[in-house]
């Protein structure tokens, strides 16, 4: 079964000598809604990789308010931890599951044998520095250049597409932490988007319209 995950979500782009690897030496884990994966200054001897389920990124800053840094979907890898890893130092993001996921954790030193020795590998964290890169510059420029009520909106369409569905289950409280701002003004902005009828909310739950 673990193989044939692998091969669903790692296949077109991973060869299969490698994927028979990965099975020897992965841990393979599962985390509940919430459970933080990797967590700030922790030292990482393991990189995941996504099997199913979600990962939000995020950073803190000096006071423990989180800021939301990108998204993880099955079939990708956190670059940030990557860094770590290949630098030796402590994490610098938070890792928290969005909703129950499972992985598969690969040993650094295997990691940074296979990017000298393995194309498929190699290409495969290029491009995941790529799609993060321009994944934290789309960040910068929503948090510089958008305002509060755009950064909600295309918040919770992407909420959508992450969890294939227009409802949403989430506390207003956690997209203000996601978002870096108060809950009083996520609430007031929800309500304003509601009158709008660009979504339709409840106790604990969004319906995007």
């Amino acid at each position: 079964m673990d193989k044939l995950i692998l091969q669903e979500k790692y296949g077109h782009i991973l060869d299969e000598n490698l994927l028979g690897e990965i099975l020897q030496i992965g841990r393979f884990k599962t985390y509940k809604k919430n459970d933080i994966i990797i967590d700030i200054g922790q030292p990482l001897k393991f990189i995941p990789l996504l099997i199913s389920g979600n990962i939000k990124i995020l950073r803190e800053d000096n006071e423990g308010n989180e800021l939301l840094i990108y998204f993880l979907e099955a079939g990708e890898t956190c670059t940030m931890s990557l860094t770590c890893c290949m630098g030796t130092t402590k994490s610098k993001i938070r890792a928290v599951a969005e909703k129950d996921s499972s992985l598969v954790m690969i040993p650094v030193q295997n990691m940074l044998q296979w990017f000298h020795n393995n194309r498929s590998w190699r290409t495969f964290i290029l491009e995941s520095y790529q799609e993060r890169f321009d994944e934290m510059l789309d960040t910068i420029d929503n948090i510089a250049f958008m305002k509060m009520d755009e950064r909600l909106n295309k918040y919770l369409v992407e909420k959508t597409k992450l969890h294939g569905s227009k409802t949403i289950n989430v506390k207003h409280q956690d997209i203000a932490e996601d978002l870096h701002t108060s809950r009083v003004v996520i609430s007031r902005l929800l309500k304003q988007l509601e009158n709008e009828e660009k979504i339709k909310l409840s106790r604990n739950k969004i319906v995007v319209l």
